[in-house]
């Protein structure tokens, strides 16, 4: 049996998903979560199959849920659900690991087909985004200079939650660990990134698409 997670912050998609992945009796979905904190903190605990990934959600973007999963539960293939169909998204999250980029809107068929694919190993691109993805990400070099790839997966969940607002105390408590070692993460992260201020780190997250303006 396929354990399965799925992530979306729209509960109606989830339930679809369920019935979708569930209907033939080959996956079990183990867990459905509304934001991309408790997608990481799931996946870390239960290490599924397969995690259903949306982009735009609360407390943590998908695409650091992403680069988060596959340093920590590399087993787990990711099959990214979006609305974005522009390059940047796709390119990145494919870079990242996904193994599967699907269209929200895509039939059901399709996402069959896509999870068929991914299992056997292999990855699928919906058919609009054709071949310019892989055209892509095979010939272009990724930037290494990137700040943001310097910080640790703990630094990228306290980069999430205090670009939302969040103060040590309430990022200590939301990840468990004490107000000084999320003091000690906020510093290093911001020395890596090169930031002065919260400010600074706002304008950085909603740049680099860590939050929504």
């Amino acid at each position: 049996m396929i354990t399965v997670v799925i992530a979306d912050d729209h509960e109606i998609v989830r339930r679809g998903l369920r019935s979708l992945l569930e209907a033939d009796g080959t996956c079990r979905v183990v867990a459905d979560v509304a934001d991309g904190l408790s997608a990481v903190q799931t996946v870390d605990k239960l290490k599924p199959a397969l995690l259903v990934l949306d982009l735009n959600m609360p407390r943590m973007h998908g695409l650091e849920v992403l680069k988060h999963v596959r340093t920590n539960s590399p087993h787990t293939r990711v099959i990214v659900l979006s609305m974005h169909n522009d390059e940047p998204y796709v390119i990145e999250a494919l870079r990242a690991g996904a193994a599967a980029y699907l269209l929200k809107g895509s039939e059901s068929q399709e996402i069959a087909q896509a999870l068929k694919e991914v299992l056997a190993g292999r990855r699928y691109l919906s058919a609009p985004l054709s071949e310019w993805a892989i055209n892509a990400l095979t010939t272009r070099v990724a930037d290494n200079s990137d700040p943001l790839a310097t910080l640790s997966p703990r630094e990228r969940e306290v980069l999430q939650l205090a670009a939302e607002g969040f103060g040590n105390p309430e990022i200590a408590e939301k990840l468990f660990i004490s107000p000084r070692t999320a003091e000690t993460h906020r510093t290093n992260l911001m020395r890596k990134l090169g930031l002065q201020s919260q400010t600074d780190l706002v304008r950085f997250s909603i740049r680099r698409g860590i939050i929504q303006a």
